[in-house]
């Protein structure tokens, strides 16, 4: 599993930072796949019905996940929320005439909305970021500061984990793997602000490297739980050694609002 999960992420590593480097269209069409993936895996984990009414919304929640990563790559939050609230007019439309026989269909909405926010929404703000100045440097500190707490986390919990951080969400998580993973998070993070973002003060940052950190971990658990929830194990297999795209990129979505908000309203 752990050579797994090496021989995947160094495989990966060369694509990720072209797609990243080139930016605009390219980028868009990486977070946009990565969505859909991510969208496909959600729903296969949340869903407890068949039958056409169900399949429709899902096929609805996907496209419109699509359409707010577009919205985002033109720098329209209004669109986003216009997305959003047609979304919601349409699955309105597909359920009404459909409840006197599967009074269900409200339950299929509130976990295609959730999917919506979840997935789509929350990684609209990398793109946000990646289209401002210094979005390069920053999707690149994002990317390293999740991705070394993620893998210290893993292995402090591996091989120092003794007491339990969540047992009831995620048993194998520990107390002593969080603060590992809060520390890579602190030290990947500081790395970066060093040696390309020198303008950025020390002291909000280190917050926000702690922040982010701590968003991660929630992001990572909250995933577990939707997981737990449906007795799956994980997302999906595209990813061997890490699973899906959604258990790769949980903590991401937690994150990237975090460092969002704080490059446009803190920093």
């Amino acid at each position: 599993m752990h050579l797994k999960r090496w021989i995947t992420g160094i495989a990966a590593l060369p694509f990720l930072i072209f797609f990243i480097a080139r930016g605009g269209a390219y980028f868009v069409v990486l977070v946009g796949v990565v969505c859909l993936l991510s969208m496909w895996e959600y729903f296969r984990i949340v869903s407890d019905a068949e039958g056409k009414v169900v399949s429709v919304i899902m096929i609805v929640g996907v496209l419109v996940g699509a359409l707010i990563i577009f919205a985002a790559s033109a720098g329209s939050i209004n669109l986003v929320s216009g997305i959003i609230a047609l979304n919601m007019i349409i699955c309105g439309l597909i359920s009404i005439p459909q409840y006197k026989t599967n009074p269900l269909v409200l339950e299929t909405i509130k976990k295609q909305l959730q999917g919506i926010i979840y997935i789509p929404l929350l990684l609209s703000f990398l793109v946000l970021i990646r289209n401002q100045a210094d979005g390069m440097i920053w999707i690149f500190l994002i990317l390293a500061v999740i991705f070394a707490g993620d893998t210290s986390a893993y292995y402090f919990g591996s091989y120092l984990g003794r007491h339990k951080l969540c047992p009831a969400v995620s048993p194998k998580k520990t107390i002593e793997g969080s603060i590992g993973g809060l520390a890579a998070n602190l030290l990947a993070g500081s790395v970066v602000k060093l040696f390309f973002l020198p303008e950025l003060p020390w002291v909000p940052s280190l917050f926000l490297f702690v922040f982010m950190g701590i968003a991660g971990q929630a992001g990572d658990l909250f995933e577990s739980m939707l997981k737990r929830s449906s007795k799956v194990k994980d997302s999906g297999s595209l990813l061997p050694g890490h699973g899906g795209f959604l258990d790769r990129i949980d903590a991401l979505l937690f994150a990237a609002p975090v460092a969002y908000f704080f490059k446009n309203y803190i920093k």
